[in-house]
């Protein structure tokens, strides 16, 4: 029995976005709350169902669910920038009642679309106030947070105020931590403290350990260690603090380079009966390392034996944290042999090293062309179970020392491992090795791969380089033979000989001849 095809879902998913009479009626809602399909006849349930959990249904509705974002956000940019401003434009929530008035919002959606669109502006917020009071849409901590990284990124604070003043039942841990992430990020460290002190009595955020450990790591990780400080001793009587904020405050000073305010700190922590662990001898240690490569790379040594002999007099025990940091520094002054031999003995103290480790040292290795070592020490690393961290990045990473150190060949080997394992090169992958073929007088393999680079669609600008001089092959001129006494005697006589010989009378046999 024929049935009549059904059409594609992305057509009734278009009608939802043309202006009319809504039809909503007459569609049933999708496991999607953005898609609408059309109510399924009662003698096809089998084949709707078997649609429905299609890849391709899913594909489409993906695509679909993209299409609508990138029509919102074109939409959100066009009424916040008119071409024309004299023009007759509708305001926002008259425009989208308009046009986007079967269009069911949630969290997903709203992400996406701020994402989309940097330059709308305020208009977001309008945008945000229309889907909740137009379209049934409930605001939420996350939602929220969405919308004040958006504002926070334009440095746009009045209304991120504004937001939380008319939503404020809405703010949770996310959108707090949003708005002092992005007041330390635009370096408003002193404002971002009045909005802690301010958020129980203006949120209703409880100042608790864990919003002081926020306040304090925020503070830490983008470089006002003092004002995390200030702020610790500040709400010591409210907020007595614990390990993790006297840890995260030497980390902070360390990260900034101060090792004397950090050995202060550390001074008053321990008489205060806290017990410092790893995680802040591996901050000092760090900051002694960055130190010394900075003012006398050749002390460095002898000051990291200083803070390891300190850790062990004070019980504490290294971990792979404080290896890496070690192995770190001194393969970046090319002390790669030590490099080795601490990644050696890390076994003897129960340690295994990490994905960072294991990279810093294929790095050191390449960069003192130690190519077999290098080769071997990336097996090693797939085989520890970090095969994962060999992403596009460290590839292009070991292909741009490769060719820094003229080992082109080496470089095209890993370029070829690289795509081996799945990894696409990019645009800089392909431009740096077609420079460095072309540049090796190598035109045939850079024009091979620029044609592998354009069949990838990785778009790759067509250049001219110069080939260098090492490499132009020139062609050797006959360089006349200086010759020796006993050379050029025999000759004179040869040449006396014929001479004395073109006056003797010859024979009639070889006149005739002649």
């Amino acid at each position: 029995m024929w049935r009549p095809p059904r059409p594609p879902p992305l057509l009734y998913f278009l009608r939802c976005l043309l202006p009319g009479p809504s039809p909503s009626r007459s569609l049933c809602p999708s496991p999607f709350p953005l898609l609408c399909y059309p109510v399924p006849p009662p003698f096809f349930p089998s084949t709707i169902r078997s649609f429905s959990s299609s890849s391709s249904s899913s594909t489409a509705s993906a695509v679909a669910y993209s299409d609508l974002a990138r029509s919102i956000s074109a939409d959100l940019v066009m009424l916040s920038s008119p071409a024309d401003p004299s023009s007759s434009v509708l305001d926002l929530p008259g425009h989208f009642s308009l046009h986007f008035s079967d269009v069911r919002f949630n969290t997903r959606l709203l992400a996406e679309v701020l994402d989309l669109s940097p330059a709308a502006g305020r208009s977001a917020v309008d945008l945000y106030r229309w889907i909740v009071r137009h379209r049934s849409f409930t605001p939420s901590d996350e939602s929220l947070s969405f919308l004040v990284h958006f504002l926070g990124r334009r440095k746009d604070f009045k209304a991120v105020n504004d937001l939380f003043s008319e939503f404020r039942r809405a703010v949770g841990p996310l959108s707090f931590r949003a708005a002092l992430d992005r007041l330390v990020r635009a370096g408003r460290a002193a404002e971002a403290l009045r909005f802690f002190d301010a958020a129980p009595a203006d949120l209703g955020i409880r100042r608790d350990r864990s919003a002081l450990s926020l306040l304090v790591a925020t503070l830490t990780e983008h470089g006002f260690p003092g004002y995390a400080e200030r702020a610790v001793k500040r709400y010591a009587n409210e907020v007595f603090p614990d390990e993790e904020i006297c840890t995260a405050l030497v980390r902070g000073w360390c990260a900034a380079g101060k090792l004397e305010e950090a050995r202060r700190l550390m001074e008053e922590i321990l008489r205060g009966g806290f017990e410092l662990g790893t995680p802040a001898y591996n901050a000092i240690l760090d900051c002694v390392c960055r130190l010394c490569r900075k003012k006398d790379p050749l002390r460095l040594p002898p000051e990291a034996e200083k803070i390891l002999f300190e850790m062990e007099s004070s019980g504490v025990p290294r971990d792979a944290e404080t290896f890496r940091v070690l192995i770190t520094n001194l393969c970046k002054i090319r002390k790669t042999e030590d490099a080795l031999k601490l990644f050696r003995k890390m076994s003897e103290w129960g340690c295994s090293a990490d994905a960072e480790t294991y990279l810093a040292l294929i790095r050191s290795l390449f960069q003192a062309a130690r190519l077999s070592e290098g080769d071997e020490m990336v097996g090693w690393m797939r085989s520890a179970g970090f095969g994962d961290k060999l992403d596009r990045k460290a590839y292009y990473g070991f292909i741009k020392i490769l060719c820094g150190i003229e080992r082109v060949e080496h470089a095209v080997k890993v370029f070829r491992l690289m795509k081996g394992y799945g990894h696409a090169p990019g645009v800089k992958t392909y431009s740096l090795l077609i420079e460095k073929l072309a540049t090796h007088n190598q035109s045939d393999r850079a024009n091979a791969l620029f044609g592998e680079a354009v069949a990838r669609g990785v778009p790759v600008t067509p250049k001219v380089y110069k080939v260098d001089k090492r490499y132009v092959k020139v062609k050797e001129k006959k360089v006349k033979k200086r010759l020796t006494l006993p050379e050029k005697m025999k000759m004179k006589r040869r040449r006396l000989k014929m001479l004395r010989m073109s006056f003797v009378k010859k024979p009639r046999s070889l006149r005739k001849m002649i």
